[in-house]
């Protein structure tokens, strides 16, 4: 065998063990981060703190009709009015119909808004998008299919159960869920840094081949129009507009991707869409968190978590 044919083939096989390699170091990041970060607001919070901002029922629908009425409709106006390739209308859709971001409750400590609202709306949302995907979706996109026991299992396993297991130990040993917030944190944040250095360079080749096509127009349009929404219907409060302008731009990419990945797995346009979408949400939502943070007082219900919000403060500056 030709020795030039030996290295292209060794070339090949090295690429494609990197490749694996990365993806699953990105799988890895992400969990640590979603479950560290959720642990730790359990260790920070407690579960009268996160439900009192929910006691507002016009709060809690205005959420709703955010999320899961106004980003959708605009979604499905944007792959009509923008010319898109079917697989990129599939992705656009797919991404603004699933809600509930891991990121919303640091997002909240890094915007100093308030965290416990933030975590809230997060599982609202969440136990919404289990219950809205397999009933909109098919109606939106026929032929799709939506597994919600195992998008419950993924999402609740994953945020839910680690942040009710925080909240218990707070509740039963509080002095050592003070001193282990901090590690926590720590933990969250470093596991955030290296998930976002990884995620800028798997996915910017996404980005990249998007330009053209619209699609990068597209999830911009949604982004902007999903934060002014949220603003707009966060309540009278800047604490609360913060954190649902932050929780409604933020879309739930796992709910996404199971989604796609059982339904349109032959039409990988649509994993590359979704894949772009989040990076690009994260390179504005994080630093526009950053700036609000610069020009906001910390929200009253924020004090609370502050053991995990100074390491956040401290490695953005």
């Amino acid at each position: 065998m030709p020795t030039g044919i030996v290295f292209v083939a060794a070339g090949c096989i090295a690429g494609y063990a990197v490749a694996e390699l990365l993806a699953t170091l990105q799988n890895l990041f992400t969990f640590t981060f979603v479950v560290s970060s959720m642990f730790g607001m359990g260790l920070a919070l407690t579960v009268a703190q996160i439900l009192e901002p929910l006691r507002s029922l016009r709060l809690v629908a205005l959420t709703l009709v955010a999320n899961f009425v106004i980003v959708p409709a605009t979604a499905v106006v944007l792959s009509r009015v923008i010319p898109l390739d079917e697989q990129l209308q599939i992705g656009l859709i797919l991404f603004g119909c699933a809600a509930g971001a891991p990121f919303l409750p640091k997002l909240a400590q890094i915007a100093k808004a308030n965290v416990a609202f933030a975590v809230g709306v997060m599982a609202l949302e969440i136990v919404a998008t289990v219950a809205y995907l397999p009933i909109v979706l098919p109606l939106l996109l026929p032929g799709v299919t939506v597994d919600a026991p195992k998008m419950a299992v993924t999402l609740f396993g994953e945020m839910l159960v680690p942040l009710a297991i925080g909240l218990a130990v707070r509740q039963r040993f509080a002095a050592p869920a003070a001193d282990l917030a901090r590690p926590t944190a720590q933990v969250s944040t470093f596991s955030l840094v290296l998930l976002m250095v990884l995620m800028l360079g798997l996915n910017i080749s996404s980005v990249l081949g998007l330009i053209g096509s619209g699609g990068i127009i597209a999830m911009l349009g949604l982004i902007a129009v999903a934060l002014v929404a949220g603003y707009v219907l966060g309540g009278p409060g800047p604490a609360t507009r913060t954190v649902l302008a932050l929780g409604t731009g933020q879309r739930n990419l796992a709910g996404a991707f199971l989604v796609a990945t059982a339904s349109f797995s032959q039409q990988p346009n649509v994993l590359v869409f979704l894949a772009a979408a989040g990076l690009v949400g994260m390179v504005i939502l994080f630093p526009l968190s950053a700036e609000l943070g610069k020009r906001a007082r910390p929200a009253i219900a924020s004090v609370a978590a502050e053991p995990i919000a100074n390491p956040v403060v401290e490695t953005a500056g």
